[in-house]
């Protein structure tokens, strides 16, 4: 209490002859819990090493590039040649599925009683919701949709990039370890993806620390972080399945206690078909829309194989989709190539996730988007990683051969080409 000058009530004292101020007890407390807060944020951000500051330094230095390239395509590429103003810098990732998930947000998955039902029906239904919803979150700040796309896929993948360098560094005893990963990863030939509005950057910000979390045993997080990203992608499935499997290879006793959570990520889907269900009647709407519009009916795998390989090369596609099927042939061996290196290694749960997701992509009509997935198979990125400490040349190889190939493929995407 402050000391009231005399005749004066207590509760009113007068601030010119009031002694030294004594904060009361509500004062301390509000205090007290301000320095608790800048301690916790002191401590979060204490968190962050010099080989998480160096991954995060890369990757800023990787955005500052991949936005430049977009920013000549504005000048260099407008369909317009005799343009006198360049598009906007936004304009060149509003490119295919970007459009789908921009109208989800916006409209919702069936605006105006539309459906499968309806003419010339998109088959949106076939995206699964937690992008769509980010970025409807993210919208109510960021007025322009495609700034808030850039945005979610900018900082979620910031999110991956950490949480893949701390799991290169578990698994590989080199301290240089987590920047070779990130190296690799951010200069692969579809790096372009992580900072288009798609969902490669928020599923990884989602999927990687739940690997991470389920390396240090801790099933809860990891369930939690499994069943977002499997609101983001159905991959998120084989991730719970490479889950449930390194679980069932490493719990001890009282460990056993946290399987129930593992449960807990089919949450996401079974909702998301349940929705499907009470607007189409039809619990799989997802599935059947991808084979409505991308052609993913079931087929044997040499079937989708010979069907790749005649678009690729049989001269019926013109050269740019030929060029791209050419590559999805080449990224499913990479994805055989690098299933056989991780069963060699006993490394079961990894070895897993790749094969249910070689799988789904190899048994449609043809082969989409594999080149696109390898974003996702954060084993191989460790594995480069790996190979490149005992070949120290393989990293150079890999910046002069590959680097090229990540351009080429940013700059067929931002024209608004068919890539990866």
């Amino acid at each position: 209490m402050s000391v009231s000058a005399p005749h004066r009530p207590a509760e009113i004292a007068d601030p010119r002859t009031a002694g030294p101020h004594v904060p009361d007890d509500e004062g301390r407390t509000d205090r007290t819990h301000r320095a608790r807060r800048a301690g916790r944020a002191h401590r979060t951000l204490s968190r962050l090493g010099p080989g998480d500051r160096e991954v995060l330094w890369l990757y800023l230095l990787t955005r500052v590039g991949i936005w430049t390239t977009a920013g000549v395509v504005g000048w260099l590429f407008r369909s317009d040649g005799n343009a006198r103003r360049p598009a906007s810098p936004l304009a060149p990732w509003q490119q295919w599925d970007w459009t789908h998930y921009m109208h989800i947000a916006r409209d919702g998955y069936f605006p105006g009683q539309a459906g499968p039902w309806t003419a010339g029906w998109d088959n949106r239904e076939a995206f699964f919701p937690g992008f769509p919803l980010t970025l409807r979150a993210v919208h109510t700040v960021v007025p322009d949709w495609a700034a808030a796309g850039a945005l979610i896929s900018f900082l979620a993948g910031g999110v991956a990039v950490l949480a893949l360098a701390r799991i290169a560094r578990l698994r590989l005893p080199d301290q240089d370890a987590g920047r070779r990963t990130v190296f690799f990863f951010l200069l692969s030939p579809c790096a372009v993806f992580l900072a288009a509005g798609y969902t490669e950057a928020l599923f990884l910000a989602l999927a990687l620390p739940a690997w991470l979390a389920a390396q240090r045993q801790n099933w809860r997080a990891a369930s939690v972080l499994a069943c977002l990203a499997c609101s983001v992608r159905v991959t998120g499935l084989f991730l719970v399945a490479a889950l449930v499997l390194h679980f069932v290879l490493t719990a001890r006793g009282r460990a056993w206690r946290a399987a129930p959570w593992l449960c807990l990520p089919a949450l996401a889907p079974a909702l998301y078909s349940w929705y499907l269900q009470t607007r189409t009647g039809d619990w799989m709407a997802w599935k059947h829309a991808q084979e409505r519009g991308w052609y993913r009916d079931f087929h044997a795998p040499w079937e989708a194989w010979a069907n790749t390989w005649e678009a690729a090369f049989h001269h019926t596609q013109p050269t740019g989709y030929a060029l791209m099927w050419q590559a999805e042939l080449l990224a499913m061996l990479i994805g055989v190539v690098l299933i056989a290196v991780l069963v060699r290694g006993r490394r079961w749960p990894e070895a897993l996730y790749i094969a249910l997701t070689l799988w789904a992509l190899g048994t449609s009509y043809w082969y989409t988007s594999v080149p696109r997935s390898t974003l996702l198979w954060w084993p191989l990125w460790t594995a480069l990683a790996a190979w490149s400490l005992r070949r120290p040349r393989l990293q150079s190889a890999y910046l002069y051969v590959v680097g090229p190939l990540g351009i080429t493929v940013a700059l067929t995407f931002l024209t608004g080409r068919w890539a990866g």
